[in-house]
């Protein structure tokens, strides 16, 4: 019977997370966004890639077993090299939004999860309404759970159902899930993920390998002011610590100075994050539970290279 109750309850926090009132916020957001990228030539997310569309691009050697009617026969005429034409083609990036579900994220009720999952919808849905491919991967050490992309603003209930069910469990393993989300993906795109990155070397691992294969990587560090200072707390005196992704305990005496220094030591983690993606040219965000969620997300629009 207590299961019950617990599970009845888990729904309802979940149907409450994108309720009427989130939904015409979204609907805003999107007006908004549309205004942001409006004067640029297309709303769709475009690249060029080398292909077989109708502008011409370049030249290079001819191969054996390329194509005959692409020799530039001009050149062959005129240079006596045998070249063949290149020509640029328009093609979709989808948008991928990655959520980090690992214990860490549900810590202190799930505030961090859920502005995570919050965030995941709102881009979601200003990329359908951009008419670009949307989907969605939630992931952790043991977690591994991708929504394929789909296009039309009508697709967003398929997006919310998947973040609603999404499992939370698991350490946080970003090394592995963006190895997972790479080898998955057909093509490149504007990959966002979502986290904590309290698993920074995995973290530089991942990204890594996305930027490797062609991704175009945005970073949204979600953050509970609670924990990056615990000085806001009234915590002191001797506790036990327990890891909530670990199981690993440790006794400690709380005073104002080891809060102090726990709260730098958060700050500095933060900016070697930041600063690391900066030098790979990688957008980087922080988010704070208690931020406005709206201009949170205009800040992302705007600065993030999500909106094309």
């Amino acid at each position: 019977m207590a299961r019950a109750r617990k599970n009845s309850a888990k729904q309802g926090s979940e149907e409450e997370l994108f309720d009427e009132a989130f939904m015409k916020q979204l609907e805003l957001l999107s007006v908004i966004a549309q205004r942001i990228i409006r004067g640029r030539q297309r709303a769709e997310r475009k690249t060029r890639k080398v292909g077989s569309g109708l502008e011409f691009a370049d030249h290079r050697e001819y191969s054996p077993g390329d194509d005959i009617r692409k020799v530039d026969w001009n050149v062959l005429v005129r240079l006596d090299q045998t070249l063949v034409r290149l020509y640029e083609e328009d093609e979709d990036l989808p948008l991928r939004i990655i959520v980090d579900v690992s214990r860490s994220m549900a810590a202190r009720g799930g505030v961090k999860l859920r502005l995570a999952k919050r965030i995941a919808a709102a881009l979601g849905y200003v990329g359908l309404a951009g008419l670009d491919r949307v989907g969605m991967t939630v992931m952790s050490r043991s977690v591994h759970e991708t929504q394929p992309a789909v296009r039309g603003k009508g697709r967003i209930f398929r997006l919310l159902d998947f973040l609603r069910a999404a499992p939370t469990e698991g350490e946080t393993d970003l090394r592995g899930g963006c190895r997972r989300v790479a080898a998955e993906s057909r093509s490149p795109g504007v990959t966002v993920i979502l986290s904590d990155f309290y698993d920074l070397e995995g973290a530089f691992d991942g990204l890594n390998l996305l930027r490797f294969r062609k991704h175009e990587v945005v970073c949204v560090q979600v953050l509970d002011p609670i924990e990056a200072d615990p000085t806001r707390t009234a915590v002191r005196g001797d506790v036990t610590l327990v890891d909530v992704e670990g199981s690993r305990a440790r006794d400690l005496t709380l005073s104002p100075e080891v809060l102090s220094r726990y709260a730098e030591a958060h700050e500095r983690f933060c900016r070697h994050l930041e600063n690391k993606c900066r030098a790979r040219g990688i957008p980087y965000f922080r988010a704070y539970v208690d931020e406005d969620f709206q201009e949170l997300l205009l800040r992302v629009f705007r600065e993030g290279g999500v909106l094309r």
